[in-house]
């Protein structure tokens, strides 16, 4: 991922310091093993253990010869450690120490981001209370619907964000295995202990059963884990971008006194934040695309997914770290416009309140069919004549007749529809 996407410890988890690293634990921890088991002698594991390391740029110039990036890296550890080296790699193959390696990486980019995720719960928890009765109008298909609160536009984020965090654990889960179980996974030239010996010092747990690698439906499991995050977030703020439009203005991105908005038009204040988490979603769901077809491979295996997960799992988690982040300071430093929210609620003058109409007619013995059509005829009527729509109940002969001044008042009481604000955000947990 390019550095303006990019945070440095995210990034520094798929660096190749780090993966090389990684593998070196992993051949240690075979070595270890297989040294309990008397296969490998105790002066030379002391040995091993001592000397092994390796040089990133000595790994890539050998590469160049080998073609191999594996053989590679054992051939730079060999240099270090001498005539022991030949007990590095014993029994096995090359994806049990990329696969145990790469499990490892991605335990610790999915702390990373269930980290991030509960910084953003936290910005969102902050603001579904402070908002908790902020009155607004609730919209369907852009279109006035109830009145509702700020609030609760929050506190549904809030629990979505919740499932997105329930969903990085378990793929956490999912992803924390390894396997040491040689070319074709029948443990042929390794013992299953060395398996659940290096699992268990690498912090993952033995996979059931592999082929030559480990399955890739965990990978892709995670990778959808990172999408529907990632799309989540997408969807929250493209409701911040409607709602700063001009014509509405509820909401805005914070603007600072130096930011410029249009290299042509000074005025311009532009959620550009917002519109880039947006924009970067688009790759992590075409990113998990990918890794499911990583799932289908040759027999046993092939390679066809590793040159697709060098790019897409770096890729993925270091732009869902960085689009966490981005969303926990736009949600925190988000500006509310409470005053327009109460004269957007009360630009269409009260039809609003239609449904509540709707209900008391019933309650007075008209039928649904009955009480719509009346309902309707004076909110049509309301917006035709250019007046409020308790002033078209008034005129209205039928409804006059079914209630009294006082019950038409208590209908356009904004309190009905926000009664219970207090209860969702118990259930919700804000």
């Amino acid at each position: 991922m390019i550095p303006r996407y990019s945070l440095p410890e995210m990034s520094g988890i798929w660096s190749d310091e780090n993966r090389f690293r990684k593998m070196l634990d992993v051949e240690l921890y075979a070595c270890e093993a297989l040294a309990r088991q008397g296969k490998i002698p105790k002066s030379s594991l002391a040995n091993i253990k001592k000397r092994a390391d390796f040089n990133v740029d000595r790994i890539r110039e050998i590469e160049k010869v080998t073609n191999h990036d594996v053989i590679a890296f054992i051939k730079n550890v060999s240099e270090y450690i001498g005539e022991d080296a030949k007990y590095v790699h014993m029994g096995l193959t090359s994806s049990d120490v990329l696969d145990t390696a790469l499990s490892a990486i991605m335990q610790e980019a999915c702390d990373i981001l269930i980290s991030d995720v509960k910084k953003v719960l936290a910005a969102l928890k902050t603001k579904a209370r402070k908002h908790k009765t902020t009155l607004m109008i609730g919209r369907t298909h852009s279109v006035h619907a109830e009145p509702m609160t700020f609030g609760l536009k929050m506190a549904l984020y809030f629990d979505e964000m919740k499932r997105n965090l329930a969903r990085l654990e378990k793929a956490r889960g999912i992803v924390s295995v390894g396997k040491i179980s040689g070319a074709v996974g029948t443990y042929a030239n390794i013992d299953p202990a060395v398996e659940r010996y290096v699992c268990a010092k690498m912090g993952l747990k033995p996979a059931n059963i592999a082929t030559q690698i480990l399955q890739r439906d965990r990978h892709a499991e995670f990778l959808t884990a990172i999408a529907i995050t990632g799309t989540s977030l997408e969807k929250f703020t493209t409701e911040f971008r409607n709602l700063q439009h001009t014509e509405i203005g509820e909401v805005q991105e914070y603007f600072s006194k130096t930011q410029k908005g249009s290299s042509a038009m000074p005025h311009k204040r532009n959620p550009i934040l917002c519109e880039r988490v947006s924009g970067l979603a688009r790759i992590l769901r075409a990113n998990a695309h990918a890794a499911m077809d990583d799932m289908v491979l040759w027999h046993e295996r092939d390679i066809s997914h590793s040159s697709v997960e060098r790019v897409i799992l770096p890729d993925s988690t270091i732009l869902l770290d960085y689009m966490l982040d981005k969303f926990t300071g736009i949600v925190s430093s988000l500006v509310v416009n409470s005053d327009r929210m109460l004269e957007n609620l009360e630009m269409s003058q009260g039809v609003v309140f239609s449904g509540r109409l709707l209900l008391e007619l019933i309650k007075k013995g008209l039928t649904r069919n009955e009480g719509y059509d009346i309902v309707q005829k004076a909110a049509f009527a309301a917006k035709a004549e250019g007046i409020s729509f308790k002033e078209a109940l008034m005129k209205d002969e039928k409804i006059s007749a079914l209630l009294n001044k006082e019950e038409v008042e208590d209908i356009f009481d904004h309190r009905y529809h926000v009664r219970n604000v207090e209860m969702i955000f118990r259930k919700v947990g804000v």
